[in-house]
């Protein structure tokens, strides 16, 4: 009697080599790559590397099927090696719902920052825009090879688009805030303790109806409207949500904000707004309105851009640290490149007082029956 034969097992792979993984996926990757486009898998490479050896049609093409099949090569790390690429892109993403414009005096701030920092490094800068809906444009510099890697300044609402880029291993830093499960490296200011610092100055001079101009959905703006509602609980204060005027980073819209709750009668003594230019647009309103900063109202901003102390009247802020920022943002990210660790950054804040807010302080209150 032939008795049947067992079923021959597969040989397991042993333990340092995980089946198609590593620099053998990217071999396969590559080879679907050079397939699908019709060339030899050496013109994907030169390709991939942003040889002008390849026509920028080919390039063009072969660089659309990468992405497409999620295929990504470290052209930045290659090239920084190699000594030849010294670019860094800094990209400023165009948010529709921000309405935060290049020219935004912030912006021109952290550029400065940026190239200084750059400079100092022997490093050269790419400035462009991108729209923020659209993000993985950004790669696009990376994947030709144009720079090595990618500093962003703007978070706006796209964090999943952002930890889409990290995945696929853009070499890219972002100025923001940090977020949980967050894949890509954040460099930002302090912005919980930043709200919490304007909201209890404006605590200590007396106010107790505070305005809050900013839009919460924005991760740093969310972040400075909990430092601002944990100041108010701590004094025993209820939030009121007639108090919050949510609006983009847009003069305009805060005009018209702070313009609707005077029209409406909703009272308040203090104004928090989350830029140094919401808190100017501010206080144009309040003074059409013949309310007196600081007297009536006293008002308090935050960046510490450059004419904050120029404004009529000198406007308090929360000094975001933009000097040291260039300088964060830049190390972070070539230790990105290089494959190191680099775990989000959050840089101190401090208040700025100036005639904005320095109206006399509240008188201690007595205890009843003293």
């Amino acid at each position: 009697m032939v008795k049947p034969k067992k079923p021959v097992k597969a040989a397991a792979a042993p333990a340092d080599q995980a089946p198609v993984q590593g620099a053998d996926r990217k071999r396969l990757q590559m080879a679907d790559i050079a397939r699908l486009a019709g060339v030899s898998v050496s013109t994907v490479s030169r390709a991939l590397a942003g040889s002008e050896r390849i026509g920028k049609e080919t390039r063009d093409r072969i660089a659309d099927l990468a992405r497409s099949l999620h295929y990504s090569i470290n052209v930045g790390a290659q090239n920084l090696r190699l000594g030849q690429n010294r670019t860094i892109a800094v990209v400023i993403p165009y948010d529709r719902g921000s309405r935060q414009h290049i020219s935004d005096p912030f912006f021109l701030s952290m550029v400065g920052s940026l190239a200084d920092a750059l400079t100092e490094r022997g490093f050269d800068m790419l400035l462009s825009r991108v729209d923020a809906d659209n993000l993985d444009s950004a790669a696009r510099v990376i994947e030709t090879g144009v720079a090595f890697g990618v500093i962003l300044i703007g978070q706006w609402r796209h964090h999943d688009q952002l930890n889409a880029l990290a995945a696929r291993r853009v070499p890219i830093v972002v100025w923001g805030a940090q977020f949980p499960q967050q894949l890509y490296c954040t460099v930002g200011g302090d912005n919980l303790a930043g709200g919490a610092l304007a909201t209890q100055h404006l605590l200590d001079l007396g106010a107790r109806r505070i305005a809050f101009v900013g839009d919460p959905d924005l991760p740093e703006v969310s972040h400075r409207h909990r430092g601002h509602v944990d100041r108010l609980k701590a004094a025993g204060l209820v939030p009121d949500a007639a108090l919050l005027v949510n609006v983009p980073f847009d003069a305009d819209q805060a005009r018209a904000g702070i313009t609707r709750l005077c029209e409406r009668g909703v009272a308040f003594d203090a104004v928090f707004a989350c830029s140094d230019v919401l808190a100017s647009a501010a206080m144009q309103v309040l003074q059409l309105f013949g309310r007196r900063v600081p007297d009536d109202v006293a008002v308090v901003g935050y960046d510490d851009i450059e004419w904050a102390s120029h404004s009529n009247p000198p406007l308090t802020t929360v000094r975001q640290p933009i000097a040291r920022a260039g300088v964060e943002l830049v190390d972070a990210l070539l230790r990105t490149v290089q494959g190191e660790p680099a775990p989000p950054r959050i840089l101190p804040v401090e208040l700025v007082v100036r005639a904005s807010s320095t109206r006399a302080p509240a008188p201690p209150r007595r205890p009843r029956g003293a």
